[in-house]
């Protein structure tokens, strides 16, 4: 079932749309990774920065003999650093991706290294940060073994929130490449779940400043030279980067979420105006990706069930099969006054003879559209095609006002058109009413919706008779008599006659040409 794109398939117009070119994705991706690394190590370096200097003021890292720390190694490694975590993780990541830059179909084991790349690119980010946490508390501690629990807790907590920052970014960069995934049969994955989206913000937005908090007592209770002011300055500080790390990750796991269930409310929407064609991309590995999944199973089942309705109103009439599903289908019917229309070829022999089968058929269909259009058009049943006989029904299972009107109606238009549309074909058409019993008659693994009575037969042997004028329909005088005087003024009176296998005479009407 294809897919109908939009800018969001998704969840954001960052990620553009499920049919953009290959060239488009590779650019868009390689962009928005350079960008999220970037975006994710400023933020720590300038929480490291905020912490170290104005967080947890003392003991100060500004002493002489720490210089070339605080002004040689800290921009080197910050520098190196970061161009490795920018170059590598992200030539790294799009080497994993070939296969979707190609547009290839993804094996089994492109799947996992596509799978992985978010997690190497993170796992980048968490050895560089625990090399500058290392390295930093080594050297700083040499000079002062009383800043070794400051820089520890400093670049830990920017490290810790530089990989919670990287791995949502990267899941949401890769939606594309999971969607692709997904689509090809790879169910399962290594994507974090929403309790592990949730726990992981947690940690990062109030977890880690909570702890910082903690250790700032801890230090105002140990280093006597620590003022009030200090420790007030170090608990807004730390609580400005909990806020802001907090809401970042918030918005940015919020926005897992919202994506998906976007999609979905979009999709239901689209549904409940009575669209089937809908489906939505599955991009997303947790139970966010069953619920999409879920859906389109849902639509799947939908548009299946649109089409058996379809089907069963194509072969037994839209309103026997509308009654059929709005009540449970009984073998039986019950008494009802209605009118019948029997339609029948005129030299068919003649036709097949003359002709191929395939062009029979075909004109045929053309003669019978006819047929189904006026019918139709008069809100009758096309009950029975029967070879080249067509049976029509006015008032069951629909009922009518005015049952004799509609079908009198139907055969003046039928022999109108027929003519001008099928003017190799002409037909003798009849039209009877009164009572009949009209239901489901058949055994009950296998029944159809039928008229049995009078009007049938008499609408039959009518047809018979018209035969030898194709031009004028014919119907009984109680049929005429039926219906309503403004229909009733296009039908003349001919004799008497007794019709084939009856034993009374019925008086017939024509249709005045």
């Amino acid at each position: 079932m294809p897919i109908v794109s939009t800018a969001r398939d998704y969840g954001s117009v960052l990620l553009g749309s499920s049919d953009d070119s290959q060239l488009r994705k590779r650019i868009r991706i390689q962009t928005l990774l350079t960008t999220a690394i970037v975006t994710a190590n400023v933020i720590g370096i300038g929480a490291a920065v905020l912490l170290a200097t104005v967080g947890i003021p003392v003991p100060s890292v500004f002493q002489p003999e720490l210089w070339w720390v605080n002004f040689v190694v800290v921009p080197a490694y910050v520098v190196l650093a970061l161009t490795v975590g920018v170059v590598w993780g992200t030539l790294s990541t799009v080497r994993a991706l070939r296969w979707a830059i190609r547009g290839d179909t993804p094996t089994g084991q492109d799947a996992k290294r596509a799978r992985r790349a978010p997690w190497r690119l993170v796992a980048l980010q968490s050895l560089l940060w625990q090399g500058a946490t290392v390295l930093f508390t080594v050297l700083y501690g040499v000079a002062d073994p009383q800043l070794i629990p400051k820089i520890l807790l400093v670049v830990a907590f920017s490290g810790t929130v530089v990989v919670a920052i990287a791995s949502l970014l990267a899941e949401f960069i890769l939606r594309p490449t999971e969607a692709d995934l997904l689509a090809a049969g790879f169910r399962t994955g290594r994507r974090m779940r929403l309790r592990g989206r949730a726990i992981a913000a947690w940690s990062v937005g109030s977890g880690v400043p909570i702890v910082g908090m903690l250790l700032v007592a801890v230090f105002a209770a140990i280093f006597d030279n620590m003022r009030k002011q200090d420790v007030v300055a170090s608990v807004l500080v730390i609580g400005g980067v909990a806020l802001f790390t907090g809401l970042l990750l918030t918005l940015l796991s919020t926005t897992s979420v919202v994506g998906p269930v976007r999609a979905v409310r979009d999709g239901m929407r689209r549904v409940r105006a009575g669209e089937t064609d809908v489906d939505v991309v599955v991009y997303d590995g947790s139970e966010l990706g069953d619920l999409q999944i879920g859906f389109n199973t849902m639509v799947a089942g939908l548009r299946e069930r649109e089409r058996i309705r379809d089907l069963f109103g194509r072969h037994v009439g839209q309103d026997v099969a509308a009654a059929a599903m709005r009540n449970d289908p009984e073998l039986g019917g019950s008494e009802q006054v209605v009118a019948t229309m029997f339609i029948d070829v005129i030299g068919s022999t003649a036709l097949a003879a003359t002709r191929t089968p395939t062009e029979t058929v075909a004109t045929l269909n053309r003669f019978f559209g006819v047929i189904v259009d006026a019918v139709e058009a008069n809100r009758g049943l096309v009950n029975k095609f029967e070879g080249d006989a067509v049976l029509a029904i006015f008032g069951a299972p629909l009922h009518l006002p005015d049952p004799a009107g509609a079908a009198l109606a139907t055969a003046r238009a039928i022999a109108a058109a027929l003519p001008v549309t099928v003017p190799e074909l002409a037909a003798g058409i009849g039209v009877g009413y009164g009572a009949a019993v009209a239901g489901n008659v058949g055994a009950i693994e296998r029944f159809e919706f039928t008229v049995i009575g009078d009007p049938v037969n008499e609408s039959a042997r009518l047809s018979e008779l018209a035969k030898r004028d194709s031009r004028r329909p014919l119907a009984s005088q109680v049929a005429v008599a039926a219906a309503n005087p403004r229909e009733a003024a296009h039908w003349q009176t001919l004799d008497a006659e007794v019709l084939r296998g009856r034993s009374v005479p019925t008086v017939v009407c024509a249709a005045v040409v």
